[in-house]
């Protein structure tokens, strides 16, 4: 395991941190575990320009001058009052370009360790309208608000409550 500089954060060895490139739009994701397995999804709200109505995962967009880590903990501390501690895996990179004309994103998502209440985030209610934690059992609720055929916040987690 590796501390990345500017954080204090512990990263898993082989876990990559990608180096935005001048002029690329990144966002990055954080699938957060409790004890029992379940992973946890804020519901946005439907003001919200990107996905609104919809389950997502921590995160957001990547400021100029900020690594992805850094930005990582930020968004963490900002949705939920939890404290990035560790990063265990790379979850995918994947590109995506929203509705609102801010052009494509590159997105990195990452399992993540936290510190903090995990039964009481300090969620942005102007932002978010609910919390959850996810298991096999409610992934379908994943798919509430989302446009057919958007599975990718469903499959994110699906896969990681599963161990795949």
């Amino acid at each position: 395991m590796r501390g990345d500089r500017g954080c204090g954060v512990i990263v898993d060895d082989g876990v990559e941190v990608p180096v935005p490139a001048a002029g690329e739009t990144w966002v990055v994701g954080a699938v957060i575990l409790n004890p029992r397995g379940e992973a946890f999804a804020q519901r946005r709200g439907p003001q919200r320009r990107l996905f609104p109505d919809c389950w997502d995962i921590v995160g957001g967009h990547v400021e100029a001058g900020e690594s992805l880590l850094v930005a990582l903990a930020r968004e963490l501390a900002e949705e939920t009052g939890w404290r990035l501690r560790r990063v265990r895996a790379l979850l995918g990179v994947s590109s995506w370009a929203g509705d609102d004309g801010g052009g494509i994103r590159r997105e990195a998502d990452y399992l993540v360790e936290v510190d903090g209440d995990l039964d009481h985030p300090a969620l942005e209610w102007s932002k978010h309208t609910a919390y959850d934690w996810f298991g096999p059992e409610n992934l379908p609720r994943l798919q509430e608000g989302r446009p057919a055929g958007d599975f990718y916040i469903h499959d994110l987690i699906a896969a990681v409550v599963r161990g795949r």
